[in-house]
């Protein structure tokens, strides 16, 4: 794995995690690759200093402190902590429905199902198909637990 700082064309600096150099090039070009603030899919590389691990005993076996004064966990900046704040709101509000997503929102939409709040996976086609269809739904900008390592 390799961490690379990444910036979009409205400034935007992020940094995130690829499988190699070149997983990122294929992934940039074919639009995979977009900012984690704005969503622009301008994105490039942005200028940083490669992380070169000392050899030896003397090793140190954790990073520099102020790395090490902020956990992994805790939100690197107001977007991210928004990103949260709807993500729990989601969970807490709607059914997850897995991915039987787009005959759920289909059939609520039919009125055969009663309405409710859903949330789950759709392939693309299908999700095309309910838009071009009238059937309200949007895709949000986050996996479900149930999806995450």
């Amino acid at each position: 794995m390799i961490r690379f700082t990444l910036k979009c064309d409205n400034d935007h600096e992020f940094e995130s995690w690829f499988a190699s150099s070149a997983a990122y090039d294929t992934l940039r070009a074919s639009g995979h690759v977009a900012c984690a603030i704005c969503g622009s899919s301008q994105v490039d590389k942005a200028l940083m200093a490669p992380r070169i691990a000392p050899e030896g005993d003397d090793a140190p076996t954790q990073p520099p402190a102020p790395e090490r004064e902020k956990p992994l966990s805790a939100p690197a900046s107001p977007a991210e902590q928004a990103l949260r704040a709807m993500r729990e709101h989601v969970e807490k509000t709607s059914d997850y429905v897995g991915t039987r997503f787009a005959s759920e929102a289909r059939a609520m939409h039919d009125g055969t199902a009663p309405e409710r709040s859903i949330y789950g996976e759709a392939r693309p086609d299908e999700a095309r198909k309910l838009i071009e269809d009238g059937v309200p739904v949007a895709p949000l900008p986050f996996r479900p637990n149930r999806k995450s390592n």
